[in-house]
């Protein structure tokens, strides 16, 4: 137990390492590459030829457009739509019940919802099937393009999907740093209506709570490759994409033009925060009177009917595209335009389950090893904290978004390089390592709210008795803080389970989980299979927060109180 304090010390400097130096070593090593320098593919020179190879590949301006709007076009909708359902339904049982849904919508992989939405919009999906043959008139399925618009819309709803709960789990843990509730109860006594009072009150100190987040969406959105490869153009694809493509190429000599890519990636991302950075200036420069000017009612019943719209709607798609995926899954013969299979089933899943096992093993197995190093370093991270007396510091907190704001398309190409270069063989640590990265920063979060508002008084008393600050740790924090230990552990499982691109490069491709195999699937014909495997991709997480609720139940009956302190 003397060793308690120095180590829970420590940790937070582990966890910065884990954090940080994956990411800059990742950048450093695909830097040399994109300049020419691999020796072991014959590169031992510098020369920018490879740029210029690039700058020729046809289609690359179309790349760079598609990462750029759909990353600050998802990215601006999912947050008026946040903004605008909290602005309109705070202190309302409709806000109490999304809390209540966060953790599992947020649990929904990436991928999984991607193919469910392609499911549900495609021209013969469960969308046209709801209004044909009426009223829609349409007895064979109509004609447009879904997915794969030129445009990037499907990417866009896609990525907007996922998006708004992440950004309202942030917001939510952000309005009590700001006083919300006082400051809306004080604007309120003043006359302004609800919305207006939340745009002139709360949001001005909110915001800059959340720009972090917001930072990481419109990184993840301009560099997405999952989601980009379902519902995403092909003709050119977004740039994040193209660069999967060229470092799978099997012309090794497409290695330095996959580097050069993924340093644009890096570029095309840090325009998209800059071009975002830019409109925050103009949006407070422009606005800034409107806040003084005294005017108490600003169109609230329009823009509250449009959040309370928007959000139905982003509820409505991910609804509908999971009823989506078990139709699929259950079909026997579906012609258009019939609104349900018939017959039913259980053929997709008989044919799948041989080929289910080995990746549902390695995907607990990864998810398992990544979400309880995540977790142990989010505690003893948090915990010392508590031994401090204060917060974490600014730049630590920089340095926890830091593998949420670096394309990791960018970052861990490089690291595949010094993979290979330092003679270390691709596999399971590598990728549980790798998806460490994504999930402790979910993890931290998740949890920081509870831990750190936990009633300093129970950790009074229990000095008062004479406890140390390890038996504190033990056997008073760890079991009232049960239930958002173990939810935090149900989302890092959940985003290990969706992570795509660190299984398929700190693999080489060697180890297929349910997320590449979905992924695959995803691009082929047989929509039955893939929704088999996009259902046990939401299986697990659900699996997951199954066991977060009920554990603590079991683990605690005999102790009254505990979970409710």
């Amino acid at each position: 137990m003397r060793l308690f304090s120095p180590t829970i010390r420590a940790i937070p400097w582990l966890a910065i390492a884990l954090l940080s130096l994956p990411v800059v070593g990742g950048l450093a090593g695909v830097l040399a590459p994109a300049l020419g320098w691999l020796p072991a593919l014959g590169g031992d020179e510098l020369t920018l030829a490879h740029w210029r190879s690039l700058a020729a590949t046809p289609g690359l301006g179309d790349m760079v457009r598609l990462s750029l709007t759909t990353g600050l076009v998802s990215t601006l909708v999912s947050l008026a739509i946040v903004m605008l359902f909290i602005g309109a339904f705070a202190e309302t049982r409709a806000l109490a019940l999304v809390r209540r849904l966060l953790s599992p919508l947020l649990a929904v992989p990436h991928a999984a919802a991607a193919i469910g939405i392609a499911f549900l919009l495609t021209p013969s999906g469960l969308a046209s099937r709801l209004i044909s043959p009426w009223p829609s008139g349409w007895e064979t399925p109509p004609d447009y393009l879904f997915p794969g618009d030129p445009w990037g819309l499907g990417l866009i709803i896609g990525l907007v999907i996922k998006e708004v709960p992440f950004l309202l789990l942030m917001s939510l843990a952000a309005l009590p740093q700001c006083q919300a509730q006082a400051r809306l109860r004080l604007a309120r006594s003043l006359g302004y209506a609800p919305l207006t009072a939340f745009a002139k009150a709360v949001l001005p100190g909110l915001y800059p709570l959340i720009r972090l987040p917001v930072y990481a969406v419109i990184a993840f959105a301009s560099a997405n490759v999952e989601v980009a490869m379902i519902l995403g153009p092909s003709t050119p694809p977004p740039l994040a994409v193209s660069v999967v493509r060229w470092i799978n190429d099997p012309d090794l000599a497409m290695r330095f033009v996959a580097s050069a890519a993924a340093l644009l990636q890096l570029g095309v991302t840090l325009t998209a925060l800059g071009a975002w950075w830019l409109g925050e200036r103009l949006i407070a420069r422009l606005f800034h009177a409107s806040l003084t000017n005294g005017r108490r009612h600003a169109g609230d019943g329009l823009w509250a009917g449009a959040g309370g719209l928007t959000t139905l709607l982003a509820v409505a798609l991910l609804g509908g595209s999971l009823m989506g995926l078990v139709l699929w899954s259950l079909a026997g013969w579906w012609p258009f335009p019939a609104l349900l299979p018939s017959p039913l089933s259980l053929h997709a899943w008989q044919g799948a389950l041989p080929g289910l096992l080995d990746p549902l093993a390695q995907t607990a197995l990864i998810g398992v090893c990544a979400t309880g190093l995540s977790l142990a370093l989010a505690i003893g991270a948090l915990e010392a904290e508590q031994l401090r007396g204060q917060g974490m510091a600014a730049w630590a907190e920089l340095v926890l978004y830091l593998p949420l704001v670096v394309p990791p398309v960018a970052f861990l190409f490089g690291l595949v390089q010094l993979q290979g270069q330092a003679g270390l063989a691709p596999g399971t640590l590598a990728v549980m390592l790798a998806h460490s990265l994504f999930v402790l920063p979910y993890v931290f979060l998740s949890l920081a709210e509870s831990y750190r508002r936990l009633d300093p008084r129970w950790a009074q008393v229990a000095a008062s008795l004479g406890h140390s600050p390890a038996s504190l740790f033990l056997r008073v924090r760890l079991p009232l803080l049960t239930v958002p230990i173990l939810t935090a552990a149900a989302v890092g499982f959940a985003v290990s389970v969706g992570q795509y691109l660190p299984t398929l490069l700190m693999s080489a491709g060697r180890l297929t989980t349910l997320t590449t195999e979905a992924v695959s699937l995803a691009s082929g014909g047989d929509r039955r299979l893939a929704a088999v495997y996009a259902l046990m991709q939401l299986l697990l997480p659900a699996l997951g927060f199954a066991l977060a609720l009920t554990l603590p139940r079991l683990l605690m009956r005999h102790r009254s109180g505990v979970l409710d302190p």
